[in-house]
């Protein structure tokens, strides 16, 4: 479903709220959802909530404060002092970061300093002219349904006054954040043979995250897209292989000379790793510039915790991931949990059944021992660790993934059509019995509406962060995905 709005175009969807800066995300809309946190942590019905109830989550009081964080973009800091302001005014304790810091940064301060809730200043991977506001709770993770809605239903109609003259608490949450993941991450491994990192942090507040965790690690790296751009070179921030024709080129370059910009020998083990414009998601490209979507991100992870570290437990995966990880799952005889597609549906299986590893399509993934938390950075060290302890190349690893478990080909398509919600609904109230010329042998409707072919599946949803319907693919070559595709879209655009 799409997000719910208040007259002032307050939404929260499926992680967080987000909108347009100046039209949608303004100062008075941002006061009013921080008096609407405030009130919340402080209202006596907040331990009736679910992740009270039934995750058995310590409730900390409100007392305990708030930590907010900020991205790179347009306005972010002013926004996260503005919000540090508004509760300090409602008797609220809190922090904000002293510079600009990744997401599972500040998810990592709220279970350190075992503060009330944390506070996020992004509008992830979305394009730059948005911005927006994630609420974690207690657990490090995003809030779950039922707190999101308690915050709406407390939204005051009128923007607060805000007091300007009293200064704000600064924290450093990045060093400690660092700490954490150097804690996850073995340098034996990391070291076992010499690769290339490129990191691309997509002009995201990640960037120099990585880099300083390899350089102190010895291992050598070239860093792509390594400043602030609110512009985001003109690209959204996120992911996905269109987005990456910078990180491309590099490799491109550096595989053809077999030296990096400085001169230094790199051979053909080279990987990229991204994070988006947040630092929570990943994925990753090969030394010849083939892009490792998600999906075989994902899937490339979990066989590394399971045949290199011994791990075991539930796999987690998103209503619109791939089959592979299904298939990997049941040959290492491990339970596959099914969930809706928002990070926050995740985060209570990692909490409550003591899952291995969880992640969804957007290249959101999140580990057992860790938090309840997609973490970016934390992933592109272990993919780094895998190729080092691996002794082969990063597309070699993926052939042989495909070699033992199947084949697979995806694609997403995002279209802007009016009547999004519609062609989700049309779809579920009429299901065909064949689509784009093949024979539909279920319909599945956990999170919008997927039709199931013999050989792959197609997903219609309406977006829960960006006004636009998505459209996710997987069959047995991308020529099939590319015709379902555009079959799909014909549909859509007709309804």
């Amino acid at each position: 479903m799409p997000p719910r709005a208040d007259a002032n175009g307050v939404k929260f969807g499926t992680d967080g709220w987000r909108g347009v800066i100046a039209r949608d995300f303004t100062f008075d809309n941002v006061g009013r959802v921080a008096v609407a946190v405030a009130d919340y942590l402080r209202s006596p019905d907040r331990a009736s909530a679910k992740i009270y109830r039934d995750w058995k989550v310590e409730l900390r009081p409100a007392e305990r404060g708030v930590i907010v964080g900020y991205d790179t973009r347009f306005l972010s800091e002013e926004f996260a002092l503005h919000v540090a302001r508004v509760l300090r005014d409602h008797g609220i304790p809190v922090a904000v970061s002293e510079t600009f810091v990744a997401t599972p940064a500040v998810s990592y301060a709220v279970v350190n300093e075992r503060a009330a809730a944390g506070i996020m200043i992004t509008s992830s991977h979305n394009p730059p002219e948005y911005n927006g506001l994630k609420i974690k709770s207690e657990y490090g993770g995003s809030a779950t349904d039922d707190v999101t809605r308690a915050v709406e239903d407390r939204l005051p109609d009128v923007a607060p006054a805000v007091r300007d003259d009293l200064p704000i608490e600064r924290v450093d949450l990045r060093t400690p954040y660092l700490k954490r993941i150097r804690q996850l991450v073995d340098p034996t491994r990391l070291t076992a043979s010499k690769i290339h990192a490129v990191v691309d942090s997509m002009y995201g507040s990640a960037f120099g995250y990585v880099g300083e965790l390899l350089g102190e690690a010895g291992v050598a790296y070239t860093q792509v897209r390594g400043s602030r751009d609110v512009l985001f070179g003109g690209r959204k921030p996120e992911p996905l292989e269109e987005n990456l024709i910078p990180l491309r080129a590099v490799i491109a370059s550096m595989a053809r000379s077999r030296r990096t910009p400085g001169m230094r020998r790199v051979g053909d083990r080279l990987i990229g790793v991204v994070t988006d414009g947040d630092g929570d998601r990943i994925s990753a490209m090969d030394e010849t510039g083939g892009f490792i979507d998600a999906h075989r991100t994902y899937a490339l992870i979990l066989r590394y915790l399971v045949e290199e570290r011994g791990m075991r437990g539930p796999v987690v995966v998103s209503f619109n991931l791939s089959d592979l990880v299904r298939r990997m799952a049941d040959a290492y005889g491990l339970e596959t949990i099914e969930t809706p597609v928002g990070f926050k549906f995740a985060a209570e299986h990692l909490l409550t059944h003591d899952a291995l590893i969880a992640g969804e399509e957007s290249g959101s993934i999140g580990m057992r021992g860790h938090l309840p938390e997609r973490d970016g950075v934390l992933w592109s060290m272990v993919l780094c660790e895998m190729l080092a302890s691996s002794g082969t190349k990063a597309s070699e690893l993926v052939a042989s993934l495909h070699k033992t478990f199947g084949p697979q080909a995806y694609h997403r398509r995002d279209i802007d059509v009016d009547r999004r919600v519609e062609v989700v609904e049309t779809l579920k109230a009429n299901p065909p019995d064949r689509f784009g010329g093949e024979p539909v042998r279920a319909v599945e409707t956990l999170d919008g509406l997927k039709l199931r072919f013999a050989d792959g599946w197609l997903l219609f949803r309406a977006s829960g962060t960006e006004p636009i319907l998505r459209m996710y693919c997987e069959m047995r070559t991308s020529k099939e995905v590319a015709r379902m595709l555009d079959h799909a879209e014909t549909f859509a655009r007709g309804v």
